[in-house]
């Protein structure tokens, strides 16, 4: 009895299950793989040539499978991470628009995990109370949505509307932070020392609290994310006019080895930056 049972069930299964939606949840090991060897490759011009094709590929597999929340997580952190790397030091039009791309898959995680887009964009007190609500299972559709909105609204700071919806990714990446500071290796840490550190005290900067969100950033990670310095040179250093330290943290992100495999893209990123920094330093300071 029980055999036939599963045997109904099974049958019931794939019946709701169109045959689409069954290769995109069988190619989720595949996809975690490619995640795997792209954080571990080291030519940043062969990242580079291979990366659209990956997230066309996620793309197409959600297509067949649009609420698979893993795979959008997945095309949000993967156009986050070509965008930031390759496209806004040159394009950044382009890279807004990629930005808002990468949200627009965050939004569907966001919105299985418990908030809805009306919720997000309505009034402040319905907002944070849904906010407070979410629990650790909603911490990586929080981060990606606030990583990539935040990015979004730094490329169109002369836009009010956009400067309008930070209070909002501040307060998502803070939930995140509340729920598990650790999550992709410090983040939200790393948002925050950003956040606080690139503005002037007068316009709501903090250098003392950007500091200590880069120093725990750096802890959890245990110094192996070379981006964490990278950002504290960019943001903090440059914004309080400390030359002497800006030049010497970017020279020390060059010439670190790095000896963790799950790091290395993104530690060549981080020597493209900081290279491209160290280049503009006299037009910076």
């Amino acid at each position: 009895m029980l055999l036939r049972l599963s045997a109904v069930m099974s049958l019931l299964f794939l019946s709701a299950c169109s045959t689409g939606q069954l290769v995109a949840r069988g190619a989720a090991p595949l996809i975690d793989n490619g995640v795997t060897a792209m954080n571990r490759e080291t030519d940043l011009g062969l990242a580079r040539a291979s990366m659209p094709a990956n997230l066309k590929m996620l793309e197409a597999l959600l297509v067949a499978d649009p609420g698979n929340t893993a795979f959008q997580l997945q095309a949000a952190m993967g156009f986050y991470g070509y965008s930031m790397a390759f496209i806004e030091p040159a394009e950044p039009v382009r890279a807004a628009s990629l930005y808002q791309r990468a949200r627009a898959h965050a939004l569907v995680a966001l919105d299985h995990a418990g908030m809805s887009a009306a919720i997000l964009n309505g009034d402040m007190a319905p907002f944070e109370k849904n906010l407070a609500s979410l629990g650790p299972d909603a911490v990586p559709a929080l981060f990606w949505t606030a990583s990539t909105w935040g990015k979004w609204i730094e490329l169109q700071l002369d836009d009010p509307a956009r400067l309008a919806e930070l209070p909002r990714v501040e307060a998502m990446m803070q939930r995140v932070q509340d729920l598990d500071e650790t999550y992709y290796y410090g983040g939200a840490h790393l948002f925050f020392g950003a956040y606080y550190g690139g503005r002037a005290p007068m316009f709501g900067g903090d250098f003392a609290r950007a500091a200590r969100h880069f120093d725990r950033a750096a802890e959890i990670n245990h110094k192996q994310l070379l981006l964490v310095d990278v950002y504290r040179a960019r943001y903090l250093l440059r914004q309080m006019g400390e030359r002497e330290a800006f030049h010497s943290t970017l020279i020390r992100v060059i010439e670190t080895q790095s000896y963790a495999p799950d790091f290395n893209l993104a530690n060549a990123v981080a020597k493209q930056e900081a290279a491209a920094l160290l280049a503009q330093e006299k037009d910076l300071f």
